[in-house]
């Protein structure tokens, strides 16, 4: 399988993208997806820049992707993905069906997890558009799964989002502002204040969702290290973990080291734990509400 690093979610500053992007440069990872997904308002970063830190990484040898925003709101929002669309240099991640009729029949792309593919139908519908891999949606199940493997179009990669705060819904109103009572159009981009969202607890204190601009997230760390023996069974090509602000460079050798069976799955999940932001939970994969934590890879054998 092969390993890949996922668009950063959050609002950074440029500095801190390019010294993240430097350090993955050197880390064991075979594919960067690069670009802003979330928010259209998020501009320290232009398609230039991207394309800057995309032949810096090629250079280094990353197959390199870049992705669209998953909410098209504006004319301005459409420009910078038929821009992104008429690219000619790297592939890219159709995050909407706009972007996705865009790029058909023009050049290869890959079906991001937003498009929102759950059966057969849709991956062959996908496929014949010009899609050579698939992001399967983040809250279905390796049972689930199962079907879309085995009816899959020849030539069809699949890839699993595997480690990371799970995006779960977009919204046209920026949740980060209203907190801050703003609205959305003078936001004053404080959600480059929290370079791993906002977390929003329950009233007993337990961490709920996370607030990322228009994005709300799981606050619970999806964490699939102990299951990747189980996503190669399921014949899984790529897994994906999402970049956080601190120790992704680590994440991702730690990934690595499972992959290459250097480290067991009992090693990986201990090491990982002191490297995450919040809990674990791997529930969605092993068709359980999605807070849950399924404990290892053993586990699935005796659900």
């Amino acid at each position: 399988m092969k390993l890949a690093l996922g668009p950063v979610l959050y609002y950074w500053t440029q500095e801190k993208l390019q010294e993240f992007y430097e350090e993955i440069a050197a880390a064991p990872v075979d594919i960067v997806y690069l670009g802003e997904t979330v928010c259209s308002r998020r501009h320290i970063m232009r398609l230039s820049d991207w394309l800057e830190v995309a032949e810096m990484l090629a250079a280094a040898g990353k197959t390199v992707v870049l992705s669209t925003l998953a909410l098209i709101e504006s004319e301005s929002d459409l420009k910078s993905l038929r821009r992104i669309a008429e690219n000619s240099d790297f592939t890219v991640e159709a995050n909407d069906m706009g972007a996705v009729h865009r790029l058909a029949n023009r050049m290869p792309f890959i079906a991001g997890p937003y498009l929102n593919i759950y059966n057969p139908q849709t991956l062959h519908l996908v496929a014949s558009l010009g899609a050579r891999r698939w992001v399967m949606p983040v809250e279905m199940s390796h049972e689930a799964l199962q079907p879309l493997q085995q009816l899959r179009p020849e030539g069809m990669e699949t890839e699993v989002f595997s480690y990371g705060r799970l995006p779960l819904a977009f919204s046209s109103r920026c949740f980060t502002a209203r907190f801050h009572n703003l609205p959305k159009d003078d936001c004053r981009f404080l959600c480059i204040n929290d370079p791993d969202g906002k977390t929003m607890r329950t009233r007993e204190g337990k961490p709920f969702l996370v607030i990322n601009g228009t994005q709300t997230q799981s606050a619970l760390v999806y964490n699939l290290i102990g299951d990747l023996d189980s996503l190669r069974n399921a014949g899984v090509d790529v897994v994906r973990i999402s970049p956080q602000s601190e120790h992704t460079a680590e994440i991702i050798r730690l990934f690595r080291d499972r992959l290459e069976q250097r480290i067991s799955p009992e090693n990986a999940a201990q090491q990982i734990e002191s490297v995450m932001p919040e809990a674990a939970c791997n529930g969605y994969w092993h068709g359980r509400p999605g807070m849950e934590q399924m404990f290892l890879a053993s586990a699935m054998q005796h659900e």
